[in-house]
């Protein structure tokens, strides 16, 4: 495999401490060993790869998945839980630019039927994932932040001015905010295992620890090689997101910016000590910053809070963005001072240079899928695209938007473009002032 980040990135080191591991056991996924035949392989035992697996399963299909690590050990198994609107960094104003007024209102839709199709999974499949929330709150860090919200907000959302956060129980020194409607928060391990159960029930094949190395067309479909076996298969499916390879295929070299993002839970807290920062609320929740971070009160009542993470990958550089997310955390919820964290770990999220998600057929290589770039919200737009896919594969039509199918342009610097993240950072911190 050729990846981006340094081989610690891909190893045990960040994800180390990760929460979400101690509230529910991992499957038990075979090695794939020797040689199997299937109709569609997939790369990637997450979300994407996992919702595809599930409604390939579902339409009597012959599906594997194949997962280069443990179950879960991915951003699917170690993000912060957020179901929510979201998959593209694009502006409403530039995706109506781009795409047309149309083709905007039509990819505002999948991000809320993204929301509502995990839903559908949960309650269908009977998934106990720790759901709480109604909908999500975006609250203003500084004053110009809130104007911008006044300017923007949505008649189906609903409006906070600063005077009406403490009696909704958000205390943190916030200049007002927004609420939206549609999305929840869940465990996303629960939910992964859930979605993994289901595909597995309906006879889905599911491989840990088989990374695929070489994928190869052939006649009649193609082979894929691993470690200890082969598989040959009708259609492919790539779902690796931030975690993906520059040859596997080698189509996807450039065209995927992996990015890290940090996460910490601290120790369950006391209501006196709720009370004291004036966050009561179980509403999930983020600030205005282009940097943004992320935090929401668990039904444990443990408090997580995450952003985005470092620029650099180490057991150095790792230490240092751990350190930063403290002090950011402390900061911003000044009352939980000396409240102990006590889980941190990071993990990879995917952009694309244009911002948006990518769901098709790769050009040119018939029966070729991937599923990508969800720009931080995978929960509900890779169970999205993990469905997109499954209905590629059955040549159902599936009446993606424009901006979901626009083959990505490849990034500037080839395998250096991590060189291209540093003065898009420095230039999004300094807007945040």
């Amino acid at each position: 495999m050729k990846r981006l980040f340094p081989t610690y990135t891909y190893g045990p080191g960040p994800r180390t401490n990760c929460w979400w591991d101690e509230t529910i056991a991992s499957p038990d996924w075979p090695v794939l060993q020797g040689d199997l035949n299937t109709d569609v392989a997939i790369v990637g035992g997450g979300y994407t790869g996992l919702s595809a697996a599930l409604h390939l399963a579902e339409a009597g299909i012959r599906v594997a998945v194949l997962e280069a690590e443990t179950p879960g050990w991915g951003a699917s198994g170690r993000n912060g839980g957020f179901c929510c609107l979201g998959g593209s960094k694009l502006s409403q104003a530039a995706m109506v630019r781009q795409f047309g007024e149309g083709a905007a209102q039509r990819y505002a839709q999948a991000e809320k039927d993204a929301v509502h199709l995990v839903a559908d999974l949960l309650s269908g499949h009977a998934i106990d994932a720790d759901v709480h929330s109604a909908g999500e709150t975006q609250l203003a860090h500084t004053p110009r932040a809130m104007d911008s919200l006044r300017k923007q907000a949505e008649a189906s959302g609903t409006l906070h001015e600063a005077s009406d956060l403490p009696a909704l129980g958000f205390g943190g020194g916030f200049h007002g905010g927004y609420t939206n409607p549609v999305g929840f928060a869940l465990n996303p391990r629960k939910y992964l295992f859930g979605l993994a159960g289901a595909a597995r029930s309906l006879g889905a094949d599911l491989f840990g620890n088989t990374a695929v190395h070489r994928l190869r067309k052939t006649q009649s479909g193609f082979d894929l090689g691993t470690n200890n076996g082969r598989v040959t298969a009708r259609s492919v499916l790539i779902c690796t997101n931030g975690y993906s390879s520059e040859d596997v295929p080698p189509w996807m070299s450039g065209r995927y910016m992996p990015a890290q993002s940090t996460v910490l839970v601290t120790r369950p807290l006391t209501e006196p000590e709720l009370h004291a920062q004036g966050w009561t609320t179980d509403q999930m929740a983020y600030d205005t910053r282009h940097l943004l971070h992320y935090f929401r009160l668990m039904p444990d009542r443990r408090f997580l809070f995450g952003m985005r993470g470092g620029l650099h990958s180490s057991p150095r550089a790792e230490g240092a963005i751990r350190q930063k997310a403290v002090r950011d955390f402390r900061r911003m919820f000044p009352a939980w001072g000396g409240v102990e964290v006590t889980h941190m770990w990071s993990g990879m999220v995917c952009l694309s240079r244009g911002l948006t998600p990518f769901v098709g057929e790769v050009p040119g290589q018939p029966g070729l899928f991937a599923g990508f770039a969800y720009h931080g919200n995978g929960v509900a737009m890779g169970s999205y695209c993990g469905r997109a896919l499954a209905r590629l594969v059955l040549g159902q039509a599936d009446d993606l938007p424009d901006p979901m199918t626009r083959i990505p342009a490849r990034f500037p610097l080839g395998r250096w473009r991590r060189a291209l993240m540093p003065p898009a950072y420095a230039m999004m911190a300094v807007l945040d002032w």
